[in-house]
């Protein structure tokens, strides 16, 4: 029988991740940026990959989405430029659900063709396969070119002249003109058009959007009038069929899981219904929610059915408050609490597209900095771990590319080349990015070599170690796993820590642990010493400025 693995996952957008063109212009096109290509993430960077520790590869921005790069040579219908954000485009403003990107081909009239040989190699290589599956919004100007025969586009059969009808997939603003505020829609034949306006993404009920909105987007229906909160569920609303027809035509390509944009913004009863019918095609394929309402938190484990959710306004908003904003480190202890009973359902991370970068000046600005929290977040609990391309290597951000602009982000709407990852890629990384990759690997490949880390239970020591720790600057916990042991203990402070955390007798009753003689081993050290477990054990540690220790105990 398989031991349960903790699932690491390597979030990379192959637009940028293996592009090596170091003389990117801001706004430039394709032909002047390049991009990156499925063929190119190949053998060598898919084991450097597994490498690190991950078990998952989360491709980012494969789905075809507007963009304003004409393709229509290819047949691929050419989009208005005036309602793409970047020239590249925003990954998710999806313009046709059943093709991938173009950008991303070496020959485009075989692009599905070299991803379906890219998910090939990756599943070759012992990784799984997760992609994005955007199903509260679409481009504006949707409409699939390579659809099988018998799907209907989302939108086709419509009927615009109701605000609300649950047999349409789009909400339309009636008699009213699609007039987002200070977006230039062009002018003559070359204008952007949409009448009557349909709703905007991100629940904008009204024909002028502002430019902060997803204005390039239109939010679809699942049977929810917004003027009043009724629901339309039965019959089956028209779009649920037709979302759960794109669930199964990815699934049918060896997808291994769906990282579901903004999945709460779409009904619990449209997530219970379409992944139970997914997991009987597949039961092993994962579904991950993009949700920031902790309220809503159990109803998407319990009723939707999601495998892990972001545990973004819990840890990751703890962990950066600590490290940027003088929040106490004893906080952490709530963001346990709060996700109890269902922590092993969370997703954990430091870095994904929409944050910013860890070693940007918006940021940390030292990757070294956030140590203690990427610790926490690996090792807190046995949910998934997730990582960003580039992060590893203390990607700052530092450049302005186009559309992005200098945010402290990696873009995600214009053609770009990543300078750590390019230099990785051509085999000049600088000796500070070799330390940090090989820290990334220790850390992430003992999230599965050590039993205490991948299956055990949590205990919070921070109860019995008010007079030890500074618990504004430390926090420390155990993992313990069928008579194994192992001590966090994590340090955001300037100054060293040298004390003795207090073991009591009820963590090690929970544990399991008999009093006695341990082999002690700090598992990034490897240095080794002998302890004596006892009814109220001290065990003296040692932990750098912003950094961490972690002692497993072996029974002698």
């Amino acid at each position: 029988m398989n031991e349960k693995k903790k699932t690491i996952i390597y979030q990379l957008m192959p637009r940028w991740f293996t592009n090596c063109n170091p003389q990117c212009v801001a706004n430039g096109s394709i032909r002047q940026n390049g991009c990156g290509k499925f063929n190119d993430i190949d053998d060598s960077k898919l084991r450097s990959i597994k490498s690190l520790g991950a078990t998952h590869v989360w491709f980012t921005g494969v789905i075809e989405h507007a963009t304003a790069t004409n393709y229509s040579r290819y047949g691929i219908t050419t989009c208005n430029p005036h309602v793409v954000k970047g020239i590249a485009g925003s990954p998710y403003a999806i313009r046709d659900y059943y093709d991938v990107c173009p950008d991303m081909a070496v020959k485009v009239k075989n692009r599905m063709e070299e991803f379906e040989a890219l998910v090939e190699r990756t599943h070759d290589m012992g990784l799984k396969v997760i992609i994005d599956f955007v199903p509260n919004h679409v481009a504006r100007e949707y409409g699939s070119d390579v659809k099988p025969d018998d799907i209907r586009d989302l939108g086709e059969g419509d009927n615009p002249m109701m605000f609300f009808n649950p047999k349409n997939n789009f909400y339309y603003i009636t008699g009213q003109e699609f007039a987002p505020k200070g977006i230039d829609l062009g002018k003559g034949k070359d204008a952007y058009l949409e009448f009557p306006a349909k709703a905007t993404g991100n629940d904008c009920y009204t024909a002028s959007p502002n430019r902060d909105d997803w204005y390039e987007t239109v939010k679809l229906n699942y049977g929810i009038d917004p003027w009043n909160g009724s629901t339309h569920f039965d019959p089956i609303p028209k779009t649920w069929n037709m979302m759960l027809d794109i669930l199964k035509y990815w699934t049918a390509k060896g997808i291994d899981g769906f990282r579901c944009d903004m999945a709460h913004m779409v009904p619990v009863a449209f997530w219970h219904w379409a992944i139970g019918q997914i997991k009987e095609i597949n039961p092993d394929i994962i579904f991950i929610a993009e949700i920031y309402d902790v309220s809503l938190y159990r109803s998407y484990v319990y009723e939707g059915g999601f495998d892990y959710l972001y545990d973004k306004v819990t840890l990751y908003d703890t962990l950066r408050g600590i490290l940027c904003d003088g929040k106490p480190a004893s906080a952490l202890t709530n963001c346990w609490q709060t996700v109890e009973g269902i922590g092993d359902h969370m997703l954990n991370f430091l870095e994904n597209h929409d944050e910013q970068r860890i070693a940007s000046s918006q940021f940390c600005g030292d990757p070294w900095k956030a140590v203690p929290a990427l610790v926490v977040s690996a090792t807190m609990s046995r949910c998934p771990m997730m990582i960003y391309a580039g992060q590893e290597l203390g990607e700052p951000a530092e450049d302005a590319e186009g559309y992005s602009g200098h945010d402290g982000r990696t873009t995600i709407f214009d053609y770009w080349s990543v300078p750590t990852i390019r230099n990785w890629h051509l085999g000049k990384p600088t000796a500070e990015e070799r330390k940090l990759r090989a820290f990334y690997r220790k850390l992430l490949r003992l999230c599965n070599s050590e039993k205490t880390l991948s299956q055990g239970q949590f205990f919070d020591l921070m109860y019995m170690n008010q007079d030890t720790l500074d618990t504004s600057r430390q926090y420390a916990y155990l993992r313990h796993h069928q008579g194994e042991m192992t001590l966090v203990v994590v340090n955001f402070d300037e100054k060293c820590l040298d004390t003795s955390i207090r073991i009591p007798q009820h963590a090690l009753d929970c544990a399991q642990m008999a009093l006695g003689d341990y082999d002690c081993e700090e598992l990034f050290t490897n240095c080794l010493k002998n302890s004596s477990l006892k009814e109220d054990t001290l065990f003296e540690v040692h932990v750098l400025p912003h950094n961490a220790t972690v002692w497993r105990f072996k029974k002698q």
